[in-house]
């Protein structure tokens, strides 16, 4: 069953994305990201100028305040909605950007990465998706390179459903913090969500420094995906990223 929480009067699905039509999308073939505008009038900001996933690069020198973090450990499930496997967060867990709080509402994963950096893609990135009281969203990615065993990683792995629409309890709550690496220096641009509805506005803020996945806990993933669930990079057009 797929779940949704009402933030700021808009619908936060259990997925990367808001929740407005049930139309069928895909991230190959029909209904693959080429054709998400056209599916419905709802996903037509898929087609617009400020969209994610992109490849950062040309980076304009800023100076970008630290994030304030303020997680707790609240993971309580995690789910699989055919588009992602992703942990469902309990309220109480915040960054703060711009002096505005936003609540950390869930992260998920998507493989192979979905932004660039200097043209590199990684093995893996993760998602942590943050709303504020008028559900304007802020998104902590972070990117994982093959390496040794992720211990936050092998604490959810084998709860994974292998099964679209099967969500399963955790036995323990998840840190989000597990996630984040050492360093939190970041880079910044403005986009969109990466799946329909495509909705733009959204703050993104890519770690610099990447964190450690086993080929094998790669493996697991994309076996229960099945396939890629990467949205191809999108143009950047006007917009600058910070460093």
């Amino acid at each position: 069953m797929k779940k949704s929480v009402l933030i700021g009067g808009m619908l936060l699905a259990s997925c990367a994305a808001f929740a407005g039509s049930e139309s069928h999308w895909t991230y190959s073939g029909t209904g693959g990201p080429n054709e998400w505008a056209t599916l419905t009038p709802e996903y037509g900001a898929c087609a617009g100028k400020n969209q994610s996933p992109i490849n950062l690069t040309g980076f304009i020198e800023a100076d970008l305040k630290p994030i304030k973090f303020a997680y707790q450990t609240g993971g309580n499930e995690i789910l699989n909605n055919g588009h992602t496997v992703q942990i469902n967060y309990a309220a109480g867990s915040s960054v703060t950007v711009d002096s505005i709080r936003f609540e950390l509402k869930q992260f998920h994963f998507h493989a192979p990465s979905e932004n660039l950096i200097n043209g590199k893609s990684y093995p893996m990135e993760a998602h942590l998706v943050h709303a504020d009281k008028d559900g304007n969203l802020a998104v902590i990615a972070v990117m994982f390179k093959e390496g040794a065993e992720n211990k936050a990683l092998s604490k959810i792995w084998p709860l994974m459903p292998k099964d679209a629409g099967e969500t399963n309890a955790l036995s323990s709550p998840v840190a989000a913090a597990a996630l984040l690496p050492a360093k939190r220096d970041y880079y910044r641009f403005n986009g969109s969500l990466t799946t329909p509805p495509c909705s733009e506005g959204v703050r993104w803020l890519v770690m610099k420094q990447p964190i450690t996945v086993s080929k094998a806990q790669v493996e697991a993933f994309s076996h229960v995906m099945h396939h890629p669930n990467n949205r191809p990079v999108q143009a950047v057009n006007s917009r600058t990223v910070l460093k």
